[in-house]
């Protein structure tokens, strides 16, 4: 396939940036969205050019960091995957495709498609530690705990703080990313005893960093590449009001 490309290219932070057309040329429908930017970086290297920065690491849905929006969607037209997970086959010949960064004020733009996402970091210090007995390790079963709280518990762990929710939220709020941190110690006995320090520390963290306001239209959930519900945010929503409520006791 040929297919024309329109990138944001921003050398620097504090630089302006703009959309730079290039042509992808011989792509094959089997490659990812990440080798196809490959392609097109070695054919501007060979020519002197500057090659399009774009992040990644495990190249296989794990780590989040490929992030990218693809023709407006965050991870692209696939759901439930991320953009390394994207192949080729979802384009067709002649097609013109847009790739951007996320767009948020607290994801500054580090160069051209790569963007600062640190401040994810500092809402997961925020929460803090959690506290454990030390000694021997327990048995397996010594914490007997539901079946079904186990699974919504380990479903919203299944984060990988892409930052996607963020991405397509038109406030820019990390709630989907918050809530699925926060319902997962919230639910698990192991994260009883700093249970309402923490939801009231990461929302106040966040707060700070400049993410807006959950909307509640669920932007974040249909681009999410782990599929996390929105109903994680209900959850950290109930968990901050009594956490609120029993500090004003």
């Amino acid at each position: 396939m040929r297919l024309n490309l329109k990138v944001w290219r921003q050398p620097a932070r504090d630089a302006a940036g703009r959309m730079v057309e290039y042509a992808a040329e011989h792509v094959s429908p089997d490659m990812s969205f990440l080798e196809m930017l490959d392609v097109v970086n070695d054919t501007l290297i060979r020519k002197g050019e500057d090659p399009i920065a774009f992040d990644s690491d495990c190249r296989e849905g794990i780590c989040g960091s490929c992030g990218l929006v693809v023709d407006g969607v965050p991870h692209g037209p696939d759901p439930g995957g991320t953009v390394c997970q994207l192949h080729m086959r979802k384009f067709k010949d002649g097609d013109t495709i847009t790739v951007e960064p996320w767009r948020a004020a607290a994801f500054p733009v580090i160069k051209d498609l790569i963007v600062d996402r640190s401040a994810f970091d500092r809402i997961i210090a925020a929460g803090g530690y959690v506290s454990v007995n030390c000694g021997g390790a327990p048995d397996g079963n010594a914490i007997p705990i539901p079946k079904d709280i186990v699974e919504v518990a380990m479903d919203s762990a299944a984060c990988i703080g892409c930052g996607a929710c963020v991405a397509a939220c038109k406030n820019a709020s990390a709630h989907l990313f918050m809530s699925a941190k926060i319902s997962q110690l919230a639910l698990l006995p192991q994260g009883q005893q700093e249970r309402q320090r923490r939801v009231v520390s990461m929302i106040s963290q966040a707060d700070a960093e400049g993410f807006g306001s959950c909307s509640n239209e669920g932007e974040c959930e249909a681009v999410c590449p782990k599929e996390i519900p929105i109903s994680n945010i209900a959850r950290m929503t109930r968990e901050y009001v009594r956490a609120l409520w029993t500090a004003g006791k």
